[in-house]
């Protein structure tokens, strides 16, 4: 019997699949509550237990660019160990499938755009998160060597900016998109200035995590590929900070507030991503689009105040 096994599973996306393939006993979703992904014969003894046909790996140390610039002995140091663990025991158990999760910001800072899957390493990344850019290079270097050595079936997925219900709202360690929708709400609360940090010119592309979660899903269904694959809108459709701070202040009906920080950092200004693979081989990506997803994201936010991680 098939058995896929999610590590990050109670997270932004390992949530999102769990509620697109519903119950289903071919999927263990699991956590830091059940594995310790830092320990190796504790990654083991999940496998031994499991013993997944297939691994989606999406745990890791993640945060946003405040938390990148502060914690960097953490930000590579855990993530390295976490990713060797998962992926060393995914060959030592025979996983026929293993997708590893990186990230469109772990491309070259100075680079040409739009960025494609040959050139993840053709520079170094932006100074804001250049430890956790670089943890994550080595997954997929990892996964590399794996396949050319022994032929495992292992690949990375590169997707940009994923946000939507069960996200990290925390202010200090969240991405911008949960980071602002909580500032916002907090603002109207305490009825003060919501307040973005930075000029809110940069420029992102976001995916919604149901959309992402699908396509995740169709990969598992499809044994035989094993290239890396960015996974993006359209390199037309990028947002700046400023647009999303609006669509999330118009939701809050506090638009009259939203103020700009130009005394904190914009980070990198652009990471515009191509996304003809994922389009070639997958069709039509028919994608939540941005206003749609920040609606559904702040209802659930204050819908699940009470027990979102924040």
């Amino acid at each position: 019997m098939e058995k896929i096994l999610i590590t990050g599973g109670t997270g932004l996306l390992g949530t999102a699949i769990n509620k697109i393939v519903g119950i289903n006993n071919n999927y263990h979703f699991t956590n830091s509550n059940e594995v310790d992904l830092y320990q190796y014969k504790s990654c083991q003894k999940l496998f031994e237990k499991h013993k997944p046909t297939k691994v989606v790996h999406l745990a890791a140390n993640v945060g946003g660019l405040f938390k990148n610039i502060n914690q960097n002995v953490d930000m590579l140091e855990k993530n390295i160990i976490i990713n060797y663990n998962v992926v060393k025991c995914s060959h030592e158990f025979g996983v026929k499938k293993f997708i590893g999760c990186l990230s469109t910001c772990i491309f070259p800072d100075n680079t040409t755009y739009p960025i494609n899957e040959n050139m993840l390493h053709d520079g170094p990344p932006h100074s804001s998160n250049y430890a956790y850019a670089y943890a994550k290079r080595m997954l997929e270097i990892q996964c590399r060597i794996y396949r050319e050595q022994y032929g495992d079936n292992f690949m990375c997925i590169i997707p940009t900016n994923i946000y939507g219900p069960h996200d990290n709202f925390n202010l200090n360690d969240s991405h911008v998109i949960p980071g602002l929708i909580h500032k916002c709400y907090l603002a109207k609360k305490e009825g003060g200035d919501f307040l973005v940090s930075g000029t809110g010119k940069p420029l992102r592309q976001f995916i919604y995590s149901d959309d992402l979660a699908k396509i995740i899903i169709w990969l598992l269904d499809n044994i035989e590929f094993n290239e890396n694959l960015i996974i993006s809108p359209d390199k037309d459709d990028e947002t700046s900070i400023g647009k999303i701070a609006e669509l999330i202040a118009n939701e809050f009906n506090y638009l009259d507030k939203l103020r700009y920080d130009t005394s904190k950092s914009d980070g990198q200004y652009r990471k515009t991503a191509d996304n003809n693979k994922l389009k070639q081989m997958y069709g039509n990506l028919d994608l939540i689009n941005i206003k749609e997803g920040i609606k559904r994201t702040v209802k659930w936010f204050e819908d699940n105040y009470d027990i979102c991680r924040k």
